[in-house]
């Protein structure tokens, strides 16, 4: 593929599938008609979803929340909703997998003129047909019904905002104690106090 370059991708139309269906079709049919959708893709700054997925789940009037994307940002994706599970406690997840049909369409590069091509003629394309996943994400305040596929209940760990049971204390390496500290400095090395009775 190295004498063509990519021209455009474009989703191929759908073979007949349930979820890929008319416009307001997608892996989760019965969502409220509030809900926010996340549309991750594989330049988006973390930050910057997060942010706003935050802001939207703090106004009460939000219910529930959808992260989707597919190729490369399928680990974005994941983390995005990871980060707000822990981030607000209580949210109840569905996870959907499919897989999305994209026509990437090639063009060849022009290498020079060659012998019996005329300088007008278009250069040849290249078609390819590519099957890759996409995941979407349901974040939801309200109970789901935890039959259905890919259902997680709330976690029972608390988040980060909550306080710790109990503090730890735990010392770097070659960090001492004040008592440690002062053991060290009374005690005496033999050969200190041999010198001292010489003098």
């Amino acid at each position: 593929m190295e004498n063509f370059r990519k021209v455009r991708s474009e989703e191929a139309p759908a073979g007949g599938g349930t979820e890929e269906g008319g416009p307001g079709s997608g892996p989760f049919a019965d969502l409220a008609p509030g809900a926010v959708h996340m549309r991750v893709k594989e330049g988006s700054k973390i930050r910057n979803l997060m942010a706003f997925a935050t802001a939207s789940m703090a106004q009460p009037a939000t219910r529930a929340i959808v992260f989707s994307g597919c190729g490369r940002a399928t680990t974005k994706t994941v983390t995005c909703a990871e980060i707000l599970k822990r981030r607000l406690a209580g949210l109840h997840q569905v996870t959907r997998l499919r897989y999305r049909s994209v026509r990437e369409v090639w063009q060849s590069l022009p290498p020079g003129p060659k012998p019996g091509q005329t300088p007008g003629e278009p250069a040849a394309s290249l078609s390819v047909l590519k099957n890759v996943p996409s995941l979407a994400i349901l974040l939801s305040k309200d109970a789901l019904d935890p039959r259905q596929l890919g259902y997680q209940p709330p976690s029972p760990h608390p988040g980060p905002s909550s306080p710790p049971t109990a503090p730890t204390s735990k010392r770097s390496l070659g960090e001492s104690t004040a008592e440690e500290g002062n053991a060290k400095r009374s005690q005496h090395e033999p050969g200190a106090a041999d010198e001292n009775r010489t003098a």
